[in-house]
């Protein structure tokens, strides 16, 4: 599975590569028209244009960052940097990478002009700055993005001064001006111990108020809490990746490891809402189930069986698309140039396709349910799941036979539980030495005896002479029994027997057993035949 997922990324990502060279082709006309309109700082969109600056700062590079910031003439580029770092480190906040147009001309419905393209935001003392790019031409006629120098002049007036942030005062000594990969290590010790503060402290929140609940909601509802404790840490991570930005900013983590960190944060935050989307998807089905057991409701159950499994899958495919999306992968591209690779997918998992659409037959036409005993094909057994691809059955000999649903879906399925009678026929062996009265009279009474007993129904009841034999009379009775399952059924059909044979009794009327004989000849001087018989003639 693993090596399949890192296929598939790389299919996709030198899938995207290509369409954009494709793309920078056909816009130039020639390779090297196409290389004049690449921007060399990789600043054609507006997301590009903030990944490289914050790289360039983490690289501590004032001159590269400075090609990001649109500057008059005569302005100090590095002293720009630098105001500009420090404002993003005292209150900056970046619109997270998804948020940020990764196009060319950027986000055309925000409500501002087609140059301009707002980012993120600076709390000011006094004011809040709009973090705001513009689009430029440069001179082969490629356009780029710069951070607008109307947000730098806002930034230089606000007077913004650097102030000693709880990281300054409470990091060691030997963590402060040592970096680790470009970043600070201070910074990323800092941010450690920052998101170990929030999981607990949301941990402990939320674990206190799940107690207080649970001691005050069965007095409310006369019923207990339907919520697990499980779900308090799929909420703590959650409740962390909403604050753990704030937190940093409020604790004075560098930008250049705030905007690293986000994307992380972001992934985390999607992974827990996933997990907490799944317990209560999980919660909610159990829920459904039980309230259809206990109302009587199993045809219910496969279809909510389903149903959850069809839903989780979904919720982890989406989680799947924006993890990725976080991850820098365009998945959008990716998936439009799979179009082919798709149908040839398409045309590979024809089984698995047919099992699916068996799956929704055998939910939808019910021939069976979850926990019905049937026959199919030559084996019986009792359904234990039904499932996306398979249907699971577990036959008298204890085992687990598996059927795709493709095959089962179309098999001569014989459901035993949908029955509401069960056929009682049994034939009793009398002699013939019986007169004709009696015999009629014997037929009539027991036929009457079947009909007013408790535990069969007028739906077919008769006794009669099934057949005649040189040595016996076959006489049939039968009748339907009400049960509601083969125990019961076998139960009632032994005591109906017991009490049809003492009724026999009653009669004078002989039953017709097995005759045994045994012919001995014995050479004798008269060639005499003896023979002996064992048991009683049947006639």
């Amino acid at each position: 599975m693993f090596g399949l997922l890192l296929a598939l990324i790389l299919a996709i990502t030198s899938t995207a590569q290509a369409a954009d060279e494709q793309s920078a082709l056909s816009n130039g006309g020639s390779q090297d028209s196409a290389e004049e309109m690449i921007d060399p700082f990789g600043r054609q969109t507006p997301r590009s244009t903030v990944q490289g600056f914050i790289k360039a700062l983490a690289e501590n590079n004032a001159s590269l960052a400075a090609n990001y910031l649109s500057l008059n003439s005569g302005e100090n580029s590095v002293e720009s940097v630098r105001q500009l770092k420090l404002a993003l480190d005292t209150g900056g906040r970046l619109n997270p990478e998804l948020q940020i147009d990764n196009t060319s001309s950027g986000n055309l419905a925000d409500q501002l002009p087609p140059t301009l393209e707002k980012v993120g935001t600076i709390t000011a003392p006094d004011q809040v700055i709009d973090i705001v790019l513009v689009r430029k031409v440069s001179e082969h006629g490629g356009q780029y993005w710069q951070i607008s120098s109307e947000t730098l002049q806002a930034i230089r007036d606000s007077n913004i001064a650097a102030k000693p942030s709880l990281i300054d005062k409470y990091t060691l000594k030997p963590l402060q001006d040592k970096m680790v990969g470009g970043y600070n290590l201070a910074d990323i010790f800092a941010v450690f111990l920052l998101a170990i503060v929030c999981i607990a402290a949301s941990y402990v929140f939320f674990a206190v108020l799940y107690f207080i609940i649970k001691a005050y909601y069965p007095k409310v509802r006369n019923k207990p809490l339907p919520i697990d404790i499980k779900f308090i840490l799929p909420l703590a991570l959650v409740m962390t990746s909403l604050i753990l930005y704030e937190v940093m900013v409020f604790a004075g983590v560098s930008v250049t490891v705030r905007e690293p960190v986000n994307r992380i944060k972001d992934i985390i935050g999607w992974f827990a809402s996933t997990w907490l989307l799944l317990r209560v998807v999980d919660a909610i089905f159990s829920r459904a189930e039980r309230q259809s057991y206990k109302k009587n409701q199993t045809e219910r159950v496969s279809i909510l069986s389903l149903l959850h499994k069809i839903i989780k899958t979904l919720l982890l495919i989406l989680a799947s698309i924006f993890i990725f999306g976080n991850l820098g992968f365009d998945l959008t591209t990716g998936i439009a140039a799979l179009g082919v690779g798709g149908l040839a997918l398409a045309l590979g998992a024809q089984k698995m396709i047919e099992n699916l659409v068996g799956s929704v037959v055998v939910v939808a036409d019910q021939p069976v349910r979850v926990g019905d005993y049937c026959k199919f094909g030559d084996l019986e057994g009792t359904v234990v799941d039904i499932g996306i691809r398979s249907t699971r059955l577990r036959t008298l000999n204890r085992t687990i036979v598996t059927v795709p649903n493709g095959e089962f879906s179309s098999m001569s399925i014989e459901n035993f539980a949908s029955r509401d009678m069960y056929h009682f026929l049994h034939n009793i062996y009398i002699k013939r030495n019986v007169d004709a009265t009696t015999l009629e009279n014997f037929l009539k009474e027991m036929e009457e005896f079947l009909e007013e007993h408790e535990f069969t129904n007028s739906e077919w009841t008769q006794v009669r002479i099934a057949e005649l034999r040189q040595d016996s009379m076959v006489i049939e009775f039968r009748a339907y029994i009400y049960a509601s399952g083969a125990d019961e059924f076998y139960d009632k059909q032994t005591q109906l027997l017991i009490e049809i044979l003492k009724e026999i009794e009653s009669y004078p009327i002989e039953h017709a057993l097995a005759t045994q004989r045994m012919i001995v000849e014995s050479p004798d001087k008269d060639n005499a035949t003896s023979m002996l018989q064992v048991g009683e003639d049947k006639g």
